[in-house]
C-alpha cells in the first residue's frame, strides 16, 4: 500500500473516532427547539417540578443604578473574592482580595464553607480599615438556587465539585449570617443573592441598557435573561412595575432527562460515569471549562490505544490520568498558527509525553478544535434560543467566564453560528462583561438598598 495511501487510511480512522462531534445545523436547531420546551417547562407552575431547567426567578427586576460603597462576595469555585465596590454614577471603584477554598472544605461541612467565608470577610474588613462601617453586601452565589426573595436563597444542589454537607435546602443568607456572629466582630448585611450569570448582565447593563442576556462560561456554564412577568408561571411576588424579573436559567441542566443523549458521544458518556454526579449537568458537561480538556484526553487516550497517535508512548504518563488534561491546554494549543507547535509541545511536555511527531501536534490540534467547536456552537444553540424568545432588535449578551476570555476561537465561533440560528431581523452583539461577579453583585446591593430606602420592598434576612 503506497504511504498517502497508509496515512489516509490513518485519518479516515480518526476520523471516525471523532465524527460524533460535528454537528449538522439541522442537529442544532433540533437542539434549540428542545431547549426552548424544556424553558417553557421549567417556566411554568405545573410542570416546573419535572423540567430539569428550573427557570429560578431571582426577584432582580430594576436594572443597575446607585451610589455609595458596598461590599461584595463571590463564590463559584475553588477561588471565593472579597471585593469593596465604590460607586458614583457610571464610575466603580473595585478593590478585592482572592482567596482558596481548600479541597477539604468543598467536600466537609456547610458550617467550615461559610466560616472560611466569614473569616476572609473579617481579614479583608480589617485590611481595608473598614470594621466600624456598616455596608450593604451583594452576595454571588454560583450554584444553583431557588430564591425566595432578594436576599433570601435555598442551595437545590451543588455543582462544580462541591459537596459541602448541610447546605442543600438551606437559606444562604442566614448561614452566612450566622457565621458572621461566629466571628462576633462584624456587622454586616446582606441585601441580595445573585449568581455569576445575573452579576454579569447586571455589570454590563450599567453602561448598556440594551442588555437583556448574561452568559456564563468558565468552569460551570449557565444563563440568566430578563422575562416578562406574565410568562413567569413561579412568580408569586408583586406584579408591579417593572413587570420583569430576571430568570436564572440553569441551563446546565439541559439533557439531564435524557433529551440530548443523542449527540453524546462515547467520550461524554465515560466521563459523566466518572463524574462526582453522573446523570446531572449533561449540557455543562459537552462546554464548560471544567470538564472539556478531560474530554479532548478521553479522545487523546483512545487514538493512542489505537495505535494512532503517540506512537510508543509510556503508559505510565499523565496523558493516562483522568482531570489532566486541564481545558487550559485547549486553549493554548489552538493558539498555535504555525508549524512549530510551540504550544501544544508545552503541554505534551507537562503531560510526561516524549519522542511525538508533528503529525502527532497536528492531530492533538484537530481534536480540540473539534470539541471547543461543539462548545461554542451549542452556547450559540442556547443563545439563539434566548434571543428568538425574546424577540427584541437589537440585544446586548453579557458574556464572563474563563474560556470565553481566553479560548482564542470561541467568540468568533459562537458569534458565526448564531447568525446562522437567530431569526432575521434581530441584532445581537457579544460583550465580554468586567468583573460581573464583583461589580454586578455590589450594583444588585445597590438596587436593593435604594429599594429598601424607598419602601417600595423590604429585605429581610
Amino acid at each position: 500500500m503506497p504511504a498517502n495511501q497508509e496515512k489516509l487510511s490513518k485519518y479516515e480512522k480518526i476520523e471516525g473516532f471523532v465524527r460524533g462531534f460535528k454537528l449538522s445545523s439541522l442537529t442544532y436547531k433540533r437542539i434549540m427547539q428542545l431547549l426552548h420546551e424544556e424553558m417553557n417547562s421549567g417556566l411554568s407552575k405545573t410542570t416546573n417540578h419535572m423540567a430539569d431547567i428550573k427557570m429560578f426567578p431571582t426577584f432582580v427586576r430594576s436594572l443597575p443604578d446607585g451610589t455609595g460603597k458596598y461590599l461584595a462576595l463571590d463564590l463559584g469555585g475553588t477561588n471565593f473574592r472579597v471585593l469593596m465596590v465604590e460607586l458614583n454614577g457610571k464610575d466603580v471603584d473595585i478593590q478585592s482580595k482572592t482567596y482558596l477554598i481548600p479541597q477539604r472544605i468543598m467536600l466537609g461541612t456547610g458550617t467550615q464553607l461559610f466560616d472560611h467565608i466569614a473569616d476572609c470577610i473579617c481579614k479583608f474588613v480589617n485590611t481595608h480599615d473598614i470594621m466600624g462601617e456598616k455596608l450593604p453586601l451583594g452576595f454571588t452565589f454560583s450554584f444553583p438556587c431557588k430564591q425566595e426573595g432578594l436576599a433570601t436563597a435555598r442551595l437545590s444542589k451543588w455543582t462544580k465539585g462541591f459537596r459541602c454537607e448541610g447546605v442543600v435546602g438551606e437559606d444562604l443568607c442566614i448561614l452566612l449570617h450566622e457565621a458572621l456572629k461566629r466571628k462576633g466582630n462584624i456587622d454586616v448585611e446582606v441585601v441580595a443573592i445573585i449568581n455569576d450569570a445575573v452579576g454579569t448582565l447586571m455589570s454590563t447593563a450599567h453602561s448598556d441598557r440594551n442588555c437583556e442576556i448574561g452568559l456564563i462560561l468558565g468552569t460551570g456554564c449557565n444563563a440568566c435573561y430578563m422575562e416578562n412577568l406574565e410568562h413567569v408561571g413561579l412568580w408569586d411576588g408583586e406584579i408591579r412595575n417593572p413587570k420583569q424579573v430576571i430568570v436564572n436559567t440553569e441551563w446546565g441542566a439541559f439533557g439531564d432527562n435524557g433529551c440530548l443523549d443523542f449527540i453524546r458521544t462515547e467520550y461524554d458518556r465515560e466521563l459523566d460515569t466518572f463524574s462526582i454526579n453522573p446523570g446531572k449537568q449533561i449540557l455543562e458537561k459537552m462546554i464548560s471549562g471544567m470538564y472539556m480538556g478531560e474530554i479532548v484526553r478521553l479522545v487523546l487516550e483512545r487514538l493512542t490505544m489505537e495505535g494512532l497517535l503517540f506512537s510508543g508512548v509510556d503508559r505510565e504518563c499523565e496523558l493516562f490520568v483522568r482531570g489532566r488534561f486541564y481545558t487550559k491546554y485547549v486553549s493554548e494549543i489552538e493558539s498555535d498558527h504555525d508549524e512549530f507547535f510551540r504550544n501544544t509541545k508545552q503541554a505534551l511536555d507537562e503531560l510526561g509525553l516524549e519522542g511525538y511527531s508533528s503529525e502527532d501536534c497536528k492531530i492533538v490540534k484537530y481534536v480540540c478544535t473539534l470539541i471547543s467547536a461543539r462548545a461554542a456552537f451549542l452556547s450559540a444553540a442556547g443563545l439563539a434560543t434566548l434571543i428568538n424568545k425574546i424577540n427584541k432588535p437589537n440585544m446586548t449578551i453579557a458574556v464572563d467566564g474563563s474560556l470565553y476570555r481566553f479560548h482564542p476561537r470561541f467568540h468568533n465561533l459562537m458569534c458565526l453560528k448564531m447568525k446562522e440560528l437567530v431569526r432575521p431581523g434581530l441584532k445581537f452583539q457579544l460583550q465580554l462583561s468586567h468583573d460581573g461577579s464583583g461589580k454586578g453583585a455590589a450594583l444588585v446591593a445597590a438596587v436593593a438598598t435604594r429599594l429598601r430606602d424607598s419602601k417600595e420592598i423590604s429585605v429581610d434576612c
